[in-house]
């Protein structure tokens, strides 16, 4: 039976796309950038419907995981398009089915937001990844201007309900993960930050 956590996603996937539309105009070259780093055997986590494919290279050997059956569902026709090879998988991103340093690459995008105890999702990637790996992470994050930062606080307990904590602070659990951040970029109004990490 779907966990609490998969049944709120694969709610969430009726809507997703509709939500989502603007951010590919918005951030769809930010992401781009951070992807034309992958390489080798890559994972994505938290795929979604896979509405960030077409901004991978192309030719990569790709893993994408969502906890949700319906996200994964929609995503099948996204995946069949991508010119590289790229299968699905469902899974719980803080306990990974791979066995250790898998993977060259692992990317992730708006996603350590969502996951429940991101530091052990996170240690999940330092496991996986491989010892001269990268993760790309693309987030969005708590602030670090006081007044937005507040208004994060008070909105993520009505965010959460149906999608992500708007409040993270990303770039601390990654490192208390096990990396060090080697390049940031900010990305959007201080609320949303592209990282490169590797393991420290």
């Amino acid at each position: 039976m779907p966990s609490l956590l998969a049944r709120k996603w694969d709610r969430a996937s009726r809507v997703y796309d509709r939500q989502t539309r603007a951010d590919d105009y918005r951030f769809g070259a930010a992401k781009r950038r951070l992807f034309a780093r992958m390489e080798g055997r890559c994972l994505m986590l938290a795929t979604g419907t896979g509405g960030d494919f077409h901004h991978f290279p192309p030719g990569l050997d790709v893993v994408a995981i969502d906890i949700s059956a319906g996200m994964l569902e929609r995503a099948r026709l996204r995946a069949a398009a991508y010119p590289g090879r790229l299968a699905l998988a469902r899974m719980d991103a803080r306990r990974l089915a791979f066995p250790d340093a898998t993977f060259d690459t692992v990317v992730t995008v708006c996603t350590f937001c969502s996951v429940p105890e991101p530091v052990l999702g996170l240690r999940e990637l330092r496991r996986v990844v491989s010892p001269s790996g990268r993760i790309l992470l693309f987030e969005h994050v708590r602030s670090r201007w006081t007044p937005i930062a507040v208004m994060q606080d008070l909105l993520t307990p009505i965010t959460r309900r149906f999608g992500p904590d708007m409040n993270r602070d990303t770039a601390t659990n990654v490192t208390r993960a096990g990396f060090r951040i080697i390049r940031e970029e900010n990305v959007y109004l201080d609320v949303v930050r592209a990282w490169e990490a590797e393991p420290a």
